[in-house]
């Protein structure tokens, strides 16, 4: 995973075309860029986050900014219940536990 200015790509290799492609995630925005050489994936990207950035600009408009830390969640009643039984054996407030378990479940990705 590549991070630069708050920002997060994913890299893939098209075969049939022998290039890296990669996009920026976690925004609306579409932010991709392109290489055929490994060594230059990091410049592509940061030169594409600074594209959308400085293009944002010249248009007078902000930037999307990657993710504000809320979502919503939408459960059966179920596994509501078992998070909520979960969250108070533990002691914690449905939204603590599932922050808890949810950086314990992502740590690689940080």
């Amino acid at each position: 995973m590549l991070k630069y200015k708050g920002y997060s790509a994913k890299v893939e290799f098209d075969d049939n075309a022998g290039i890296l492609h990669g996009e920026v995630i976690g925004t609306r925005d579409v932010i991709t860029f392109q290489t055929d050489n490994v060594d230059n994936v990091t410049a592509e990207f940061h030169a594409s986050v600074d594209d959308y950035l400085e293009f944002c600009a010249t248009r007078g408009e902000a930037p999307e900014k990657p993710l504000n830390g809320q979502f919503l969640v939408r459960a059966t009643p179920d596994l509501h219940r078992r998070v909520h039984i979960a969250a108070t054996a533990s002691g914690l407030s449905v939204n603590a536990w599932l922050t808890k378990t949810l950086e314990e479940d992502t740590k690689e990705f940080g």
